[in-house]
């Protein structure tokens, strides 16, 4: 079998005569990574994946300003040109960080919410899920979001604000297709934007208070539920059927 080839058509001017010739350009399939080149590969995302990490612990249990990129490099033990290699600056390592916080609790929440069809227990789901699983098992990444990057530069603050515009999104949508579903109505035209607003509110001020203030991270379970049943009471008393 003989393997195709990608080809490409331009066109030239022949100088002679004016005429237009049409040139067939053809282009071979790029070739598979080697196996070294895949070792490599891997190798990057490891090292890339390790200096985060490091900025992650670092940023958690010192705080942002009081941590250097030297000690990021140490932490994560290679020079600090390669720390620089991969990052711009220390703000640039905060906002990666920022963003796949974002996205990883976007991710889990996310998907509970858009399980929300007539029922609230989405709503329920998501809840504990923050509480429970993301609070317990990622407390750095909960002085990330809600302590550290708060005041820093706009750049920061950008990506702050798209995070949480996302996750606030992602709980007025479900729950005007709640809504729709079961054929209910809110009180007022802004009670499901609201209502999205303060369970965020909610989950932010919890987390800080609990998990920085006072470190009662084994708890969060039980004060996950209580949150979870007041939100769920002012959803209900707002729905109208």
């Amino acid at each position: 079998m003989k393997r195709s080839k990608a080809s490409t058509k331009t066109k030239a001017v022949d100088m002679e005569n004016g005429t237009t010739l049409e040139i067939t350009n053809t282009k071979r399939p790029s070739k598979p990574l080697t196996r070294s080149a895949l070792r490599r590969q891997r190798e990057r995302e490891a090292r890339y994946q390790t200096i985060l990490r490091s900025a992650e612990h670092l940023f958690a249990t010192s705080g942002y300003h009081q941590t250097s990129m030297e000690q990021i490099a140490d932490l994560a033990e290679v020079s600090v040109g390669t720390v620089y290699f991969y990052f711009k600056n220390k703000e640039d390592l905060l906002i990666q960080l920022l963003d796949e916080i974002g996205f990883e609790l976007r991710n889990m929440l996310g998907n509970e919410f858009r399980k929300a069809d007539v029922k609230l227990d989405g709503f329920r789901r998501a809840g504990e899920i923050f509480f429970d699983e993301f609070c317990r098992k990622y407390p750095n990444r909960i002085v990330i979001i809600y302590r550290e990057s708060v005041g820093q530069s706009n750049q920061v603050e950008i990506h702050r604000k798209q995070i949480f515009e996302k996750l606030i999104g992602d709980v007025r949508n479900a729950l005007i297709r709640m809504n729709e579903n079961s054929g209910a109505r809110f009180s007022s035209a802004v009670s499901a934007e609201v209502i999205a607003v303060s369970i965020m509110g909610m989950f932010e001020r919890l987390a800080y208070h609990y998990m920085i203030w006072q470190d009662r991270a084994e708890e969060m379970s039980t004060i996950g539920k209580d949150a979870v049943d007041f939100i769920i009471g002012g959803i209900t008393r707002l729905i109208q059927p």
